[in-house]
């Protein structure tokens, strides 16, 4: 019987607090900015948020912290709701900060009246210079003891449009001395002259994200609010604003953000890599975004198992990639179909074969005799894997050379006859002979081989596209090294067979389906794909190739 699993931290807390009736039921929610696709890192605060929900009863909100309308697209909101649904939850409600822009602002005026917010007239760098060191006090501004009236009616004067952006701001009373320096009369509103995706340009003037969070948190009654470890020295904020404003008392957890290896999460970064042409958009299968993922043919399965073995730490760690690709193996050693496809062709040609026949050979389409067989057309000349041939065997090669054995997947065992080669010595065919009582599910020759291959009937044979991708770096943690972490990208990220050739049955591959090109790794049909030509991307290869290769050296 299999030990049960310990509780997380987070866990432990909302256990006791419906434990003790702080709560009579939990409800959290995922607060992402609409200005980038969601990435891996995003992926690992989904499956807490939700399934702490699922967990316990409660429920999780979806809401959208657009208050800030430069970078806010509409494209970037549909995206994220399509990677949550794909990782397979569903929120309770949609919301978004800007739904609260009119409360939030309310908010605003309660503190100004309160004595608890000015209107300052310093510039970013003026403000800057006042806030002092983590060792010296910062400096008052020359604005912050203006009265209640005056700051009211400069803060309406700015809701109305009256001044430029960055000719004035808002900013917590707070402490200027204050050993966190975000205590020190943070601003929390700001001029912003810019079309907002679903407020149009009714506002002028945008909540900064510390003042929204916690106020959006308390209004939807959110009772743990879930950050990552970077919001530790924000929490003071979070709470002052909810004591000052005596609201729904939503209370802030940090945990560990996912770092992984040869992976950048940095959503600057990774719009670097897609605005200077390093890959293809944001849904290139080597981008750590769930839509690189999803294209790759990664499973949602995969990645929520990923998240669940990584589990919820209060301390950074980096966690290795190949765990993740342990994951989707797992899945698609269960899942995937096994089929034949030919990367780097070379002709067999069975000598002793009838010409222009052909048969129907059965073959199992997985593991499992649920996933049933299917039949594949074999005749006189093949395509097999070039590799797959050695003229001069080594010791212990067990596959195809001269006057050697070796039996064809579901068909029969082959030998060696013969080689023709081109003018410079490469092999255009290998030439064998066949034993026809060798066929696999009738063998009764008492002949044993202790190699099998893959292959293709050459007539029947559907050309496609391979696209063979890698890890996107070199580098094991890229945005530590010294330099442009663009210098460490890996130039055989990607490899593109032109001209592979797959068995007829991979015709009717669809995007949603995953398979095994046997003894080449697992694939999936690319978005790319035509009637005319078929595009596949490698998901992911049988084995760590990667992680073998870096312990050798």
């Amino acid at each position: 019987m299999s030990e049960e699993k310990s509780l997380n931290f987070i866990e432990e807390i909302i256990e006791d607090d419906l434990k003790n009736g702080k709560h009579q039921s939990i409800l959290t929610r995922f607060p992402p900015e609409p200005n980038g696709y969601l990435h891996i890192g995003h992926a690992k605060a989904i499956c807490l948020n939700f399934g702490l929900g699922l967990k316990y009863g409660g429920k999780t909100n979806l809401r959208f912290d657009d208050t800030n309308p430069v970078t806010e697209e509409t494209e970037y909101v549909d995206s994220i709701k399509e990677d949550i649904q794909w990782l397979g939850f569903n929120w309770a409600n949609e919301f978004y900060a800007s739904d609260y822009f009119d409360q939030l602002y309310a908010f605003a005026i309660d503190l100004i009246k309160k004595g608890l917010a000015y209107v300052d007239d310093l510039s970013a760098e003026e403000i800057a210079a006042l806030k002092g060191t983590p060792t010296e006090a910062g400096k008052d501004s020359p604005y912050r003891n203006r009265t209640i009236e005056e700051n009211l009616s400069l803060f309406t004067a700015m809701k109305e449009d009256k001044y430029k952006d960055g000719e004035k701001v808002l900013r917590a009373k707070i402490d200027m001395a204050h050993v966190n320096m975000l205590m020190r009369d943070p601003i929390i509103y700001r001029i912003k002259h810019a079309h907002h995706h679903r407020t149009g340009d009714t506002w002028c003037i945008y909540p900064m994200y510390d003042f929204a969070h916690g106020q959006s948190d308390s209004i939807e009654n959110i009772t743990h609010s879930i950050c990552t470890l970077e919001f530790i020295p924000h929490r003071e904020l979070y709470d002052w604003c909810i004591e000052k404003l005596n609201i729904f008392p939503s209370h802030q957890y940090e945990f560990a953000r996912l770092n992984m290896t040869y992976t950048v999460m940095s959503k600057r970064k990774l719009l670097e890599l897609v605005n200077e042409g390093y890959v293809t958009g944001w849904d290139d299968p080597r981008m750590p975004t769930l839509s690189g993922f999803r294209r790759k043919g990664y499973t949602p399965e995969s990645i929520r198992l990923f998240c669940d073995k990584i589990g919820v730490a209060k301390r950074e760690n980096l966690i290795d990639i190949s765990l993740l690709e342990f994951c989707l193996r797992e899945e698609l050693n269960k899942t995937a179909l096994r089929m034949m496809a030919v990367l780097d062709p070379v002709k067999l040609i069975i000598t002793n074969y009838e010409e222009g026949k052909t048969e129907e050979l059965i073959s199992e389409n997985g593991p499992d005799e649920a996933m049933g067989s299917r039949t594949i057309p074999f005749s006189k000349e093949l395509w097999i894997e070039r590799e797959d041939f050695m003229e001069v065997a080594a010791k212990k090669w067990f596959r195809l050379a001269p006057g050697a054995m070796v039996r064809l997947k579901s068909a029969y065992i082959v030998k060696c006859e013969s080689v023709t080669k081109d003018e410079s010595g490469n092999i255009t065919a290998i030439h064998c002979t066949y034993l026809p009582e060798t066929k696999s599910g009738s063998d009764n020759s008492g002949i044993s081989v202790k190699g099998t291959i893959h292959w293709v009937s050459a007539a029947h044979a559907v050309n496609a596209e391979v696209r063979l991708y890698d890890r996107l770096f070199k580098a094991e943690n890229p945005a530590a090294e010294e330099g442009d972490f663009k210098e460490n990208i890996n130039p055989d990220s990607l490899q593109i067979i032109k001209n592979a050739f797959i068995e007829p049955s991979l015709a009717a591959a669809t995007l949603q389906g995953r398979y095994q090109f046997l003894r080449k790794g697992y694939f999936c049909l690319d978005k790319d794909s035509t009637k005319e030509k078929l595009v596949f991307n490698r998901t992911v290869t049988l084995k760590d190739a990667w992680g073998k290769e870096v312990k050798k050296n």
